[in-house]
């Protein structure tokens, strides 16, 4: 029995109807509604409606809105918008892809089973409002209650439940091809590689090529101490290899002789990483025979030159033509706040070392023109925010591939004032200039001022860059043609220098 506004108040409930899509309204009266809620008035009936839904209608027996009420004038605004539902169509109020459900929805209300209807509004900045409405007959009137829901939370909380969902579909994808190459890479190493626990130093993996030269089986190989693959007196040397990169992710490559096989040589080597909270190590292990072995095992003085620079207090720096990292040592790590040296091979220099595109093409000219650069003032930027003063020397290394650059990076951010290098005295101090306040203009002032430190500026530039003009312009940011002018201006440099002239 449908429920008649008027005839008796009753409790709505809504369940779903078995093998149809949307919802069907079921219907349960009090038990003593006279008793426990009186006589409700229109007043109180329409008060009733209008607290316990978002949106109420009243529709007439030809769908034009007779009445409406809103739970908020935010709804209102985004249903109504400046054009009053009072008086339209109901239908006219929808997307056209819910005329169909309004006419459903109206239908259903003269019937014994009552439905609820996802209806869309279109909203006013282009976004369709959801609502989802129940149709009841008012008594024995034509008229039809039209109750809503207001569903924008929901509809927001789906949108975004689905955005989460595709973004971790899209990572674990990544996560899967990264996964992918790397054990394919390691798997095709044609060098030993195991994974070590750091904390047990037991062996977690190890590639085929591992268990080869370790002459161990997979199953056997998994979970066995690291250190019981070498003979007892190479034994301590890889535990100490191990304990000292685990305490400042630090170690050198050392020799160790294996148990299994024919106990050959081997050089050891080790790389601390971590994952999902635990702590590994990436060791190598190459036979100390082969020809990769011979470019790692150095002579013992070469050895101790290598460790020398390693342990140098000033930053030492090795970079390609390009002015790519290809090696840095521990002091030019600290100065830039990285962790790892892997992190600065192959980024360029310039990312932490003066104004970017500027001080490091200056180099790199004056290196590939004289060979040599010395006490070149610059600052050094950390990966943290942090700003050094420092000293810059560098040189080419020639090699039979190309040429590599070599540099040496000098913290000078404590040196004392009266090591530092004299600057040039100002023409004019502050209170001269202030002095003249009244006598001369200030277009004039500005324009003293502003030559003084063009002028100074463009001595710093020559002075620094060994009187090489193109480098100069380029610090400075001007073009060589420019740059003459002003030499010219301010009576500097060989005014009959035939680089000029050109």
């Amino acid at each position: 029995m449908p429920w008649r506004i008027g005839s008796s108040v009753t409790r709505v409930g809504v369940t779903r109807r078995a093998g149809q899509g949307g919802f069907c309204l079921f219907v349960k009266a009090f038990r003593a509604a006279k008793t426990s809620l009186g006589t409700l008035d229109a007043e109180s009936t329409g008060a009733l409606v209008a607290a316990v839904t978002d949106v109420a209608l009243v529709i007439d027996g030809d769908g034009i809105i007779l009445d409406r009420s809103f739970q908020s004038e935010d709804l209102a605004a985004e249903l109504e918008g400046d054009k009053p539902w009072i008086g339209r169509a109901f239908i006219d109020t929808v997307t056209v892809e819910c005329h169909a459900k309004v006419r459903a929805l109206l239908k259903d209300a003269a019937g014994p089973d009552g439905r609820t209807r996802h209806i869309n509004h279109p909203g006013p900045n282009g976004a369709d409002v959801p609502i989802q409405y129940n149709a009841l007959r008012i008594g024995k009137t034509k008229n039809v209650l039209v109750s809503g829901r207001d569903l924008r939370i929901i509809s927001t909380l789906q949108r975004r439940l689905l955005d989460a969902q595709h973004s971790m579909e899209r990572d674990y994808a990544r996560l899967r091809q990264v996964e992918t190459r790397y054990r394919l890479l390691f798997q095709m190493s044609p060098e030993a590689v195991l994974i070590i626990d750091a904390l047990t130093h037991r062996v977690v993996e190890a590639n085929p090529a591992a268990q080869k030269l370790l002459d161990q089986v997979g199953p056997r190989m998994t979970d066995r101490s690291f250190t019981e693959l070498f003979t007892g007196e190479t034994q301590l040397a890889v535990q100490a290899q191990l304990a000292g990169m685990r305490a400042t992710a630090r170690g050198e490559e050392v020799l160790g002789r294996l148990a299994a096989g024919n106990r050959q040589d081997v050089a050891v080597t080790a790389t601390l990483f971590r994952q999902e909270n635990a702590t590994f190590f990436l060791v190598r292990i190459v036979p100390a025979g082969n020809e990769a072995a011979a470019g790692t095992l150095l002579p013992p003085p070469q050895s101790k030159y290598i460790r020398l620079v390693e342990q140098a207090p000033d930053g030492i720096v090795l970079t390609n033509a390009d002015g790519l990292i290809i090696a840095a040592n521990r002091a030019f790590l600290d100065m830039a706040e990285l962790v790892e040296e892997d992190q600065a091979r192959g980024e360029a220099l310039d990312r932490w070392l003066g104004r970017p595109g500027v001080d490091l093409d200056v180099l790199l000219a004056n290196l590939r023109q004289r060979g040599a650069v010395r006490l070149f003032a610059t600052t050094l930027r950390g990966e943290i925010g942090a700003k050094t003063d420092v000293e810059l020397s560098a040189a080419v290394v020639a090699e039979s591939e190309g040429s590599s650059f070599g540099f040496t990076i000098r913290n000078v951010g404590r040196r004392l004032a009266g090591e530092r290098r004299p600057v040039l005295e100002l023409p004019r101090s502050v209170e001269q200039l202030t002095e003249l306040i009244g006598r001369v203009s200030l277009k004039e002032l500005v324009r003293e001022s502003t030559d003084m430190i063009e002028r100074l500026c463009i001595e710093a530039a020559l002075e620094v860059t060994g009187d090489n003009r193109a480098s100069a312009a380029e610090m400075l940011g001007l073009s060589r043609q420019s740059l003459y002018v002003k030499l010219r201006r301010y009576g500097l440099g060989d005014l009959d220098d035939p680089e000029e002239k050109s």
